[in-house]
């Protein structure tokens, strides 16, 4: 296979939505509740229950972002209406990593990626070269998306479900690597990124996954414990 030299990560904890997978935790405060969607509160109790969101710097990948609020906005605008503020700063990709870095009083950096059906791909790409930078200092990635509402739907071809993982990326923890080539023009994935790298954490005894995206294939790859 046409690979590159792979990237190695670890992580140090992750929670996600999906059948069979237990709640996030406690809720989080009133500021990460108030005027955020329901997928945004659950990205936000998501990052908010892993260890070391205090002080971690924070990835957002989102392909649409809460494009409900967007879609609000608009339509206020076409009504003539005035636009409130508040609606337009939480639309913003961003958005939820401001709001937990205000929860968290956590000073350091974030970055929002958005890159199509691979989103959270290249999410997980920033977020290993965002640790290699500052291996001591942890990365939160947030990962979050949901289908496009009407009259947008017909634009959305992988019509997923509402998603969110959260991961801890650390210096420690359990090793994995990713490695990525030019895509081979394959039957792409049914699943979106974020749901095979769910299935793939949940199989633990899985070494290996591929996600097949229109740019690039992705290559999870589970650090197995030698005897």
């Amino acid at each position: 296979m046409d690979r590159r030299q792979p990237f190695s990560f670890h992580l140090r904890g992750w929670a996600a939505r999906a059948p069979a997978m237990p709640p996030f935790g406690a809720e989080p405060p009133l500021l990460l509740r108030r005027r955020v969607s329901p997928l945004g509160r659950e990205a936000l109790r998501a990052a908010w229950n892993l260890p070391g969101t205090q002080n971690s710097r924070v990835i957002v990948s989102s392909r649409h972002g809460e494009f409900g609020r967007t879609l609000s906005l608009l339509e206020t605008i076409v009504a003539g209406v005035e636009v409130s503020p508040a609606d337009f700063t939480l639309s913003v990709h961003h958005a939820l990593a401001g709001l937990l870095s205000i929860a968290c009083t956590n000073r350091q950096g974030h970055t929002a990626v958005a890159a199509g059906p691979e989103s959270f791909c290249f999410g997980l790409l920033e977020a290993i070269a965002t640790l290699a930078y500052r291996p001591a200092e942890p990365v939160v990635l947030l990962h979050y998306d949901e289908p496009l509402p009407e009259p947008f739907a017909r634009f959305d071809e992988t019509l997923a479900p509402p998603e969110v993982l959260a991961l801890v990326l650390a210096a420690e923890g359990e090793g994995f690597s990713l490695a990525i080539s030019p895509a081979h023009g394959a039957e792409p994935a049914t699943l979106s990124a974020a749901a095979e790298f769910i299935a793939f954490l949940r199989q633990g005894e899985a070494a290996e996954r591929v996600f097949r995206g229109g740019r690039c294939d992705w290559y999870w790859r589970r650090q197995m414990a030698t005897a």
